[in-house]
């Protein structure tokens, strides 16, 4: 079984989709498997890893193109915005390798990539099966057309269901975290580097730093109201994410608002999340919905009690580990963040209930035998169809 797990933005972006196709690579190549990680960027940084050539979404020749193109007819190419220019000659280049190499099997969270290969081997063009993890929030109409298609949560099979567009070929198959490398601890030399107090109260979001979806100035807000609320508090606020057109903007307004009690780590290297995380007294996460981020994982797996929206997903993801509120209510957050950081028995509960939640649903193991015997699946319906 030759795989593929690709992503367009792997090597200069930092999100959970990015992440994703790391941590996935890295565990199929720790089991021995045949498996090369196809990135768009940086550089192979091991030796299962491949750079594919692409014009990367903020580049100054995606952006000419944007520019050059007539806006009426770009979406109908999928060049409608940079990520999609990026998606789609990264795809076109990914063929010819997938081709080349005579894969077996692509995995993929950008879903033009996962489209244009599926179809490039509908015309017989190359062998390869493409299975879409869908981390992306694309509508119903573009998951009718996904043959083999990976929900991460069994919320979003569901929603499938009753929409009508379900296929047998589809999986609910969840992300998984590596509860090794995030564990709990304290990472007071972080602390120190960072210029904030030991014994601080120290809430952590993770997550790009931008408004819309990730909702990082609702964050500031509340973290503001939560001081205002108790000025006695010693708490502090970091913002870790990849870098957005908006965030220098939210940066310098969370600054004017926070002033010394907030820190923002823009693309903070990833080996050092694990560190980042042992840093921190809580998290949250202000996104109203979310297709089932990472960066609730590492949290919970390193002990941390989680505040998310009150959502099926992120309810059942977080368990015992954390406490669901109406995200979108002005005081919302402010108000529980006051409770909890008075209350460190509960805190203390949350991060258990956290861990062993983790520990139980969400393995490298356990994940990862789903992953191969979905593999499994996918190339066994391509024998059978061959054979008929």
């Amino acid at each position: 079984m030759k795989i593929v797990v690709a992503s367009s933005g792997l090597g200069h972006v930092a999100r959970g989709v990015e992440a994703w196709a790391a941590d996935l690579g890295g565990a199929l190549a720790a089991r021995g498997m045949d498996v090369t990680v196809c990135k768009g960027g940086g550089r192979a940084e091991a030796a299962h890893e491949r750079v594919i050539d692409c014009w990367q979404r903020g580049g100054n020749r995606t952006g000419q193109l944007l520019r050059w193109l007539p806006k009426r007819f770009t979406w109908r190419l999928g060049l409608a915005s940079g990520y999609g220019v990026e998606q789609t000659t990264f795809a076109l280049r990914l063929v010819d390798h997938l081709r080349r190499e005579s894969v077996d099997l692509l995995h993929v969270q950008d879903p033009q990539v996962a489209l244009i290969v599926q179809r490039a081997q509908s015309l017989g063009l190359l062998r390869t099966r493409t299975i879409l993890a869908h981390g992306t929030e694309e509508p119903t109409s573009f998951l009718r057309k996904i043959i083999y298609l990976q929900h991460l949560a069994p919320w979003h099979l569901e929603e499938s269901r009753k929409a009508g567009a379900w296929k047998d070929t589809w999986r609910a198959i969840p992300n998984f975290i590596d509860t090794n490398l995030y564990r709990p601890g304290r990472a007071l030399a972080l602390r120190a580097e960072l210029g904030i107090p030991a014994d601080a109260l120290v809430l952590l979001s993770v997550a790009a730093i931008k408004r819309h979806h990730k909702r990082i100035d609702y964050l500031l807000e509340e973290f503001n109201r939560l001081r205002q609320r108790s000025p006695q508090l010693p708490a502090w606020l970091i913002v870790a994410g990849g870098w957005e057109s908006g965030t220098d903007e939210l940066v310098e307004a969370g600054k004017r608002l926070l002033g010394d009690r907030v820190r923002f780590l823009v693309r903070f290297p990833r080996q050092r999340m694990p560190e980042l995380y042992r840093a921190a007294d809580a998290f949250t996460l202000c996104s109203l919905k979310e297709m089932m981020p990472i960066a609730l994982l590492e949290a919970m797996a390193s002990g941390l009690p989680c505040i998310v929206n009150r959502h099926p997903v992120l309810e059942w993801m977080s368990g015992p580990g954390g406490e669901a509120i109406e995200m979108a209510t002005p005081g919302a957050l402010a108000g529980r963040l006051e409770r909890l950081f008075a209350d460190r028995p509960r805190r203390q509960a949350l991060a258990k209930g956290g861990r062993t939640h983790c520990e139980q649903n969400f393995t490298v193991d356990q994940v990862v035998n789903d992953i191969c015997a979905y593999y499994r699946f996918v190339l066994g319906a391509t024998a059978l169809r061959r054979a008929a």
